[in-house]
């Protein structure tokens, strides 16, 4: 499949004059909260100083700050032609998005949730703003390693706990140490075998409890390595790119990542081919995705672990990166949502603009900062 064959062309951008702001990265939203509690460190050099404003208004002040940047000398500004590869019945496909930029746009991780009128919170997010230490990676071809996830349980807590808290260490477990051919399809391979194992993980516990647990949670992941966006995801959460047009100054909402849920043709056929049903729109008539972690009473019918993933690169273009699940997207369309987060931004530091959001769901926004 073609991933991103609908993303507009970016606009490459200006290179910073000479002098002090060469030497200094400028910093978006000096009094932004403190991050969560799993936060990991800083995310690097901050991003999107000469953005335009998000709307007509104005978009609030800018302060500076003494962040290094850092360089990236040698990352190909051409990507390889198209290729597929194939694992489980998925597929990724390389493709030439934009030209590598030199500068590492760091990411940095914010949060919010509320239960609502469930008797527990089954949500679960991480966010871990540089892990390249814990991951290890040859440090001639990868400079920074982040991860953000939002997990949205179904049927209990303990399914969407357990992801949030074994993925990420089993996949610093399995990330590439030695040098390898292939960044891309190394890490694909990478986030393959994590989401498995950590499936496996938990249906192994979970059979051996009596009575045997039928939780079950969605995943969605946002993987960083340098400037390259790997979007791994089971079920029904999303992720949504906010990127700036500079020939129709306006702001859009990119999807990263695929729902997976019943009535899609391809779920349904794997579905129906493993010995299961859909009725109403769900497995059995009871589950209402169609890919998950935990789930074992469906793993039989055809609900799978196996993530989509996706690529995407990051440009100076980039405004932010949501992470939510489902129940805001009940609410707003993503580009309501982009809209809504955007409007916040230009009155408000971020903690207003999370706050409001908080009432459907667990949110990672992850701010692109250089």
């Amino acid at each position: 499949m073609d991933l991103f064959g609908d993303l507009p062309e970016p606009e490459r951008a200006p290179r910073p004059s000479a002098g002090k702001e060469a030497q200094e990265g400028p910093v978006l939203f000096e009094d932004l909260p403190p991050t969560s509690s799993t936060d990991s460190g800083s995310g690097g050099p901050l991003l999107f100083d000469g953005l335009p404003p998000a709307g007509s208004g104005n978009s609030g002040s800018l302060a500076t700050s003494g962040s290094q940047v850092v360089k990236n000398e040698g990352k190909g500004a051409k990507r390889k032609a198209p290729e597929e590869e194939k694992n489980g019945g998925e597929e990724l496909v390389e493709k030439k998005v934009c030209k590598a930029s030199s500068v590492i746009f760091g990411l940095k991780g914010y949060v919010a949730e509320r239960k609502g009128e469930r008797e527990e919170m089954q949500d679960a997010h991480v966010i871990l703003n540089d892990i390249t230490q814990e991951c290890n990676p040859p440090s001639s071809l990868i400079t920074r390693v982040s991860y953000f996830a939002v997990f949205d349980g179904h049927g209990g807590i303990r399914a969407s706990k357990f992801a949030a808290q074994n993925l990420h260490q089993n996949l610093i477990r399995k990330f590439p140490k030695g040098d390898v051919i292939s960044v891309e399809k190394t890490v694909k391979r990478c986030l393959l075998d994590t989401f498995k194992h950590t499936d496996e993980e938990f249906l192994k516990q979970a059979s051996s409890q009596k009575p045997a647990w039928k939780d079950g949670s969605t995943a969605t992941c946002v993987l960083a390595v340098d400037n390259i966006l790997y979007i791994a995801n089971l079920g029904d959460s999303r992720a949504i790119l906010c990127r700036y047009n500079e020939e129709s100054q306006k702001h859009a909402a990119l999807s990263l990542s695929k729902e997976h849920n019943p009535t899609q043709y391809e779920e349904r056929m794997r579905i129906q081919k493993a010995g299961g049903n859909v009725r109403d729109g769900r497995v059995l008539g009871v589950l209402e995705v169609s890919r998950s972690i935990g789930d074992g009473q469906y793993k039989r019918c055809g609900v799978t672990s196996v993530p989509d993933i996706r690529r995407c690169q990051l440009t100076p273009n980039d405004r932010f990166i949501l992470l939510a699940c489902d129940g805001l997207f009940k609410v707003f369309t993503p580009e309501e949502a982009v809209n809504f987060i955007l409007s916040c931004l230009e009155v408000r530091p971020l903690r207003g603009c999370a706050a409001c959001l908080s009432c459907f769901l667990s949110i990672a926004l992850l701010p692109c900062q250089e």
